[in-house]
């Protein structure tokens, strides 16, 4: 049990923590508590608090129903990332969700999260928050209408490509960024905020006359739900980057106590000042409600608005790409993936080549228009897999019982946790059901290539050849080596 112990927790067989040498050529401990916390809200907030309000409202078409559906957004996320907080300090390893799922269930099924990670969950998630940035950051120049569809994708697309250079030089840089954005992110909620509380004591309370009339349908209320959790994604994305944490036993749970309050009052009181702003209709029919808000509230300075929110959503996609690098690095050095997407440069110590990799299907992502279809899209998918996240830390607790757990939460918050789940994945099904199919066909289409490029040991010598003659030729390029990795959490 012991060496299996250590693999769990990504240590070496002397017990030290695997990335503390300073002088091998690995993923190194520089961030911070600080840096962790901006790192959560930084992501949390990014494109979700200035277009979500849209989509919660258009299932409820309730003032009340909205508040509270992110009330419950905010609630749900904490319980999730108290569920997560024990599993980040129990498996140590870089890679969230796809480090504990093959923890807990195996390489088959840490695989397929892998595969729709790499297809569907992490690239949409990234093209979302990018085309946000583009269309905010282009509206001051087009004050009149809505800015051309071709430029505010090449714009998302220069975004992507700069952040990506940016973490390929260098993690503090990175870390700094996000620092700076989510300080200016925070700036702008709280100038919304105040500006509502104002016409709040202004005594215009029309639009929360009849808070609770509205649609009640089952369904519609949990497509209202993705859109609410949409705005929260990214509370578990500090998870994906543990080897990198300062003392992460106790830095990990301070960073999400820390995080989430604040982000959860944040975006309650921020839809409280929209709602007291604009009314319904005026919401249902924005896809930038932030805007919206502005025009009515900030006269000549409502250019500030676009301005504010798109420093927020680029400081959201340097987050996501941060995670999705070390995701798919993990991927690979536990073999499913090339091994050049473990490589690191040997004196920056980036992953470069899973940051361009992740960069490249995210631009590729950008060629599908409707944000709130690329949401429904991937929900369910998204919380199938964190539900399995969450059930795998109940499976574990009774495979490795004697497994060291700086934090154990009560049994209560993962089984409340995965109810809420069964409900987010079962009940669109009805209004959605080709959603639902697509997605289910793409994660089992990865059960065929995880035989064929994963299992299947005994491929063709010229295969191999090929392969080795990329990876040299690729890693001369790039300046980059394999690192001096911890044991894989295959030696368990």
């Amino acid at each position: 049990m012991g060496s299996s112990v250590e693999a769990l927790q990504g240590k070496g067989p002397n017990g030290n923590a695997a990335s503390d040498d300073g002088n091998a050529v690995k993923l190194q401990r520089k961030i911070t508590l600080m840096n962790g916390v901006a790192l959560i809200v930084g992501t949390i907030i990014g494109s979700g608090i200035f277009v979500a309000p849209t989509g919660v409202y258009s299932g409820t078409k309730s003032v009340g129903l909205s508040i509270i559906i992110w009330c419950l957004s905010g609630l749900f996320s904490t319980l999730g990332a108290l569920c997560y907080a024990e599993l980040g300090t129990s498996v140590t390893r870089s890679g969230g969700d796809y480090a504990y799922i093959y923890v807990a269930f195996g390489p088959l099924a840490a695989f397929l999260l892998l595969w729709i990670s790499l297809l569907i969950i992490r690239p949409t998630t990234q093209a979302i928050v990018a085309i946000t940035f583009a269309e905010y950051a282009a509206k001051p120049f087009f004050p009149e209408c809505k800015p051309p569809e071709n430029a505010v994708r090449l714009l998302a697309a220069v975004c992507l490509c700069l952040l990506t250079a940016i973490n390929c030089l260098s993690v503090r840089w990175a870390m700094r960024i996000q620092s700076v954005f989510t300080a200016a992110k925070l700036f702008a909620l709280v100038a919304i905020i105040l500006a509502g509380v104002y016409h709040v004591g202004t005594g215009q309370l029309d639009n929360f006359s009849q808070p609770f009339e509205g649609n009640y349908e089952i369904t519609q209320i949990a497509l209202s739900f993705y859109s609410g959790l949409f705005a929260f994604g990214g509370w578990n994305f500090l998870n994906f980057v543990t080897e990198e944490l300062q003392n992460p036993y106790k830095n990990l749970p301070r960073a999400i106590w820390i995080a989430l309050p604040m982000v959860t009052g944040v975006y309650v009181l921020a839809n409280v000042a929209y709602f007291a702003v604009l009314s319904g209709v005026e919401i249902e029919s924005s896809p930038a409600v932030a805007l919206s808000f502005g025009m009515k509230m900030f006269g000549t300075l409502t250019w500030l608005v676009p301005v504010f929110v798109a420093l927020s959503t680029f400081g959201g996609v340097n987050g996501i790409l941060f995670t999705s690098a070390r995701l798919f690095l993990t991927g690979s050095q536990e073999g499913h993936l090339p091994d050049f997407f473990s490589f690191i440069h040997v004196r920056r110590s980036t992953p470069i080549p899973s940051l361009i990799f992740t960069c490249v299907t995210s631009l590729a992502m950008l060629l599908i228009s409707d944000v709130f279809v690329l949401i429904n899209y991937y929900g369910q998918i998204l919380w199938l897999s964190v539900a399995a996240s969450i059930a795998g830390m109940l499976w574990l607790r009774r495979k490795h019982p004697d497994l060291p757990r700086p934090i154990r939460v009560s049994t209560w918050i993962p089984v409340t946790f995965l109810v809420c789940c069964a409900f987010l994945v079962l009940f669109p099904i009805p209004t959605q059901p080709w959603n639902t199919v697509v997605g289910g066909a793409i994660t089992l289409s990865g059960v065929p290539v995880y035989y064929l490029c994963v299992k299947w040991k005994n491929k063709p010598q010229g295969y191999h050849r090929w392969i080795r003659g990329t990876t040299v030729f690729l890693q001369e390029l790039m300046e980059v080596t394999p690192p001096e990795a911890a044991q894989t959490l295959s030696q368990q």
